[in-house]
């Protein structure tokens, strides 16, 4: 049996309601609506931290990050654990990375970097060098030296291929995709496994090429200059609900990134390919993303910060137009992959393979979130979650990126009440134990200290 090619894409602060299939307005994702319309929609599906950098170290090795103690921004990091990529490369597959990387603030020597955990051949810009963005049109040392003190949070760095640097000036979305495409026309018979990650739709949006503003009507926006404000003050006015216009550039930066999607499917056409569509968090308050009728957003643990797109076509296994509802976890790509590929990844997830055949899932299967401040466990319908809202870390979000995370103990039925409008704590006491001392087993596991 020959084994298929997988190409794994992952976008960024993608929110969960804006696929034009759900009805939205104004959104225009007809590649991703083809996408699902050709293979399975998974309504239940989760990444395993409500921002970037611990759940794609999540993503990758198919592990809790919090076995190696990655919580938050400023404990994320890869691990040492085996990546998925390590594992398809050991069993003969070519693997290809391009587009973001955001495991923490590594270099391009640093195991965080593409080459350094499986991956023959990259394309990345380290994000974490950059106060996790790339800049959508400059990466370059010219660059870096135009914009001076502003060239690390504006990021305008130059990318890197393998551990040298590549300089570019153009649309990153389309050079990540072109590059992505000329790996998988150079993998010959496969198989192969491509990472494409996106820095779309990711803040700051309204750097889009000169023709694509003319043609919206958009006006363009400056990036920040020292000397013309202090950066948070520009900041404030440069997202939600400050910036002119914001959900327009959002909107812009979608649309383009689902036409850059189709160039990479119409260069898998006529393969035997897995194609997995997800972000990496929900989508955020601070950059015009719509969450839809989910509670909440990037850096929150309810389900607008934590569930997110996820959409799987699998020739012989997905069933065109299929809807998975049973909760799935980016978790699971590292151990589906592996599988696909005939061979064993140890982690935390599961092989999706009959789920996504069979369109069902493990019905009180748990999944657990912990940030230090705010944590929760999700078992069949049932969902606890724990806030700290008057943690520095849940004072700084409200404060900078205008996100309420809430205070306190909840308790909500998903089946009944996806919005999360109605907590049940203080009705059903036995199962807010049951589930936090679950969640208590759960850290010991992964080797977090009990709580006190």
């Amino acid at each position: 049996m020959t084994r298929p090619n997988i190409l794994l894409i992952v976008s960024d602060d993608h929110g969960y309601a804006d696929i034009s299939a759900h009805g939205t307005p104004g959104v225009k994702t007809p590649v991703l609506d083809r996408l699902a319309a050709e293979g399975a929609t998974c309504t239940d599906a989760y990444v395993t931290a409500p921002i970037c950098s611990p759940s794609r170290a999540g993503m990758i090795t198919g592990q809790y990050q919090q076995r190696w103690g990655g919580l938050w921004f400023d404990s994320a990091h890869i691990g040492t654990e085996p990546t998925i990529a390590e594992t398809l490369r050991e069993t003969g597959y070519a693997t290809g990375y391009f587009g973001k990387v955001h495991y923490g603030d590594e270099t391009s020597a640093d195991r965080g970097a593409p080459p350094h955990h499986g991956f023959e051949e990259s394309f990345y810009g380290l994000a974490g060098q950059s106060m996790g963005r790339l800049h959508y049109q400059h990466h370059s040392a010219a660059a870096v030296e135009e914009y001076g003190e502003a060239a690390r949070p504006m990021g305008v760095q130059p990318f890197w291929s393998g551990e040298e640097p590549a300089e570019f000036d153009g649309f990153t979305t389309d050079e990540i995709a072109d590059r992505a495409i000329d790996f998988i026309g150079g993998a010959g018979d496969g198989p192969y496994f491509a990472m494409v990650a996106f820095n779309a739709v990711h803040n700051f949006c309204w750097q889009l090429p000169e023709e694509e503003l003319a043609a919206r009507g958009l006006q363009g926006f400056e990036d920040w200059h020292p000397g013309a404000s202090e950066y948070l003050d520009w900041y404030d006015g440069a997202i939600s609900p400050n910036l002119p216009d914001g959900r327009a550039y959002y909107l812009a930066q979608l649309e383009l990134m689902d036409r850059a999607i189709g160039r990479l499917l119409d260069a898998v056409d006529g393969q035997d390919t897995i194609v997995v569509y997800l972000t990496d968090n929900g989508g955020s308050q601070c950059n015009y993303g719509d969450n839809g009728d989910l509670r909440g957003t990037k850096y929150t643990l309810w389900e607008g910060g934590i569930r997110v797109p996820f959409l799987v076509r699998w020739p012989g296994v997905t069933k065109a137009g299929s809807v998975v509802s049973e909760p799935v976890s980016a978790l699971d790509l590292a151990a589906t992959f592996a599988a696909a590929a005939e061979t064993a990844h140890a982690g935390d997830g599961v092989d999706l393979r009959r789920t996504l055949a069979d369109a069902a899932g493990e019905a009180d299967r748990e999944l657990h979130w912990d940030c230090g401040w705010q944590w929760a466990v999700r078992r069949g319908p049932w969902k606890l979650l724990s806030v700290s809202g008057d943690d520095p870390t849940a004072l700084y979000v409200a404060r900078t990126e205008h996100t309420d995370t809430g205070n306190g103990l909840f308790l909500i039925d998903l089946s009944a009440d996806r919005g999360e409008a109605r907590n049940l704590a203080d009705a059903r006491p036995e199962l807010v134990r049951e589930l936090t001392e679950a969640h208590e087993r759960w850290r010991t596991e992964v080797g977090l200290p009990a709580r006190g």
